[in-house]
């Protein structure tokens, strides 16, 4: 069998970042280094980039340092977001995070691939959407093409290549189900479940 792997052979000219050449550099020279500066002080001023450079951001938004975005016009997030220190959003194509969805540390996003079928390793991009309420614990990381439905919780440290159903929790390599998601009544204070009186 006569197989080779020929890289010098990689075309990705089909691809359409979305954006000019300079947008695409005034992003990568000054507005993310701004984004992702711990020194910047407050989230309003990291939502206010993202919607300077075209993302569509819903409100009361939290973004921590150092998060990376590679194409903030290919973001869309929605209300009460949450999005953690270092988390990166590696989107060539849409990412979409719905109301209330969280990002933890080191979360990361990936929507492109590279066919190892292909002799010239030839990039797929595919679109990946976080449900309202859903939440990618720390180090987790969702693959081109996957949905996490409503109120889905991908477990810390997971790798997900499949689509998680609503209110379902998978964790490990690959991500598997542990067990579905409910909801408790009264909220954690301090840690610590507050008991109903009386």
């Amino acid at each position: 069998m006569n197989q080779q792997i020929d890289l010098k052979s990689y075309d990705n000219s089909w691809y359409e970042p979305g954006r000019s050449y300079l947008w695409r550099a005034a992003w990568m020279l000054l507005g993310l280094p701004l984004f992702r500066s711990p020194l910047l002080p407050s989230s309003r001023l990291r939502v206010t980039l993202l919607r300077l450079f075209g993302a569509s951001v819903g409100e009361g938004v939290v973004i921590h340092s150092e998060v990376v975005v590679k194409y903030p016009w290919h973001l869309r997030i929605g209300d009460d977001c949450w999005i953690g220190e270092r988390a990166w959003i590696d989107n060539l194509t849409t990412v979409t995070l719905g109301n209330n969805a969280c990002l933890s540390q080191n979360a990361y996003i990936c929507t492109g691939n590279h066919d190892w079928r292909d002799p010239s390793f030839g990039l797929m991009v595919a679109p990946v959407t976080l449900g309202n309420g859903a939440w990618v614990g720390a180090r987790g990381m969702l693959l081109p093409g996957v949905t996490l439905y409503e109120g889905a919780v991908a477990g810390a440290g997971s790798v997900v290549s499949k689509n998680i159903p609503s209110w379902q929790i998978y964790a490990g390599n690959p991500a598997l189900f542990v067990r579905n998601r409910t909801i408790r009544e009264q909220p954690v204070r301090n840690g610590v479940l507050e008991e109903v009186a009386g």
